[in-house]
């Protein structure tokens, strides 16, 4: 009787050990991604937002690091060894380093793209979130008249008053030919000679050119100009600190967050398990009440959870905001942002 207790409890402890020894093995052959953002706040919000649920998810452990521009990616590739596996950028950056061959293309196989627009992912990446370039006011300027669009924006004569813009010309030409009575479904190829003769019309009228996110709402929030077109995540901060300010998405610019696995990586599949996971609807659905100066870049985020009235006023990519914006067309940038940004620049000083 005694031995086969004692034999039980032996065979028992072994099997124990066992299943102690093979998880920490599989702990121990677990794959760790490297993945470099631009730290801050944004960085923090997208690891516990999207990054580190879709990691779990595809059963593998995160690294963090920081870059400052695609720079340092083309860095790393020429050594052939690159630190990093994943990388987050702006769409435009994405576009220009896939052009460049810096990134692993994304395998649509396992990279699910239901629900996802055609403008928000390339070769080598795909968009993990949205921003939205917005128009916003002073209600203390404009009381109960306040702008409605770029047209307004362009108006002086309707609405005089101190304006802001920004010194990157990316989603800056887009507004002003908006402004210009171009039709959102009519922007690409963008008519650069036409959205110049028109930043050259309003010039005058532009107090500052911001530089920040951080500047441009700082502007607003002291009223140093009336109107701005400022990134939607700056602009409810201002209102949430109490500033009378208001904004629009009518007509605003969706631009992009975006991801991509660095050339040379030595976790191509873990990576992209887990940009599948990013973009999944699911974990996509936590970007409104999570991160809700900011968007899903997946639309299937909206049918997969529930939200209430306000969450779905201020997300930029909620259907009926959806519906009033223009995507940026990244591809076009890539192709031309160079010149582009000369003229800007030579436009801004003179």
């Amino acid at each position: 009787m005694h031995h086969r207790v004692l034999t039980g409890r032996l065979t028992l402890s072994c099997v124990v050990a066992a299943l102690t020894l093979a998880a920490a093995s599989a702990q121990a052959q677990q794959t760790t991604l490297t993945i470099a953002g631009y730290g801050g706040n944004l960085q923090s919000d997208l690891r516990k937002t999207l990054w580190q649920p879709a990691a779990d998810k595809a059963g593998v452990a995160l690294r963090e690091e920081t870059h400052e521009d695609l720079a340092a990616v083309r860095v790393q590739v020429q050594s052939g060894k690159p630190g990093w596996d994943v990388v987050h950028f702006g769409g435009d950056d994405c576009s220009v380093g896939a052009k460049e061959g810096l990134f692993e293309k994304i395998d649509y196989n396992v990279v699910d793209t239901k629900g996802i627009s055609p403008s928000a992912y390339g070769d080598g990446w795909v968009a993990t979130n949205t921003y939205s370039v917005v128009l916003a006011w002073r209600k203390d300027k404009y009381k109960d008249n306040p702008p409605k669009n770029w047209k307004d924006f362009w108006n002086v004569s309707a609405f005089p008053g101190r304006r802001a813009l920004s010194v990157f010309p990316a989603e800056m030409m887009e507004i002003t030919l908006l402004g210009d009575g171009v039709a959102p479904d009519k922007l690409y190829p963008l008519d650069t000679d036409r959205a110049f003769k028109a930043l050259n019309r309003i010039k005058p009228n532009i107090t500052v050119w911001w530089a920040s996110g951080a500047q441009s709402a700082q502007l607003l929030k002291d009223g140093e100009v009336d109107m701005a077109a400022i990134w939607g995540s700056r602009v409810m901060n201002v209102i949430k600190d109490g500033a009378p300010v208001d904004f629009t998405y009518q007509d605003a610019v969706i631009g992009y967050g975006c991801l991509a696995i660095v050339k040379g990586s030595a976790n191509v599949a873990a990576a992209q398990k887990f940009i599948a996971n990013v973009v999944s609807p699911e974990i996509q659905a936590r970007i409104p009440t999570m991160m809700n100066y900011y968007g899903p870049s997946n639309e299937r985020a909206f049918e997969v959870a529930k939200f209430p009235p306000e969450v779905l006023a201020k997300s930029n990519m909620s259907p009926e905001n959806r519906a009033k914006q223009v995507p940026i067309d990244v591809a076009w940038w890539r192709d031309h942002n160079k010149e582009v940004l000369e003229d800007y620049n030579v436009l801004r000083s003179q």
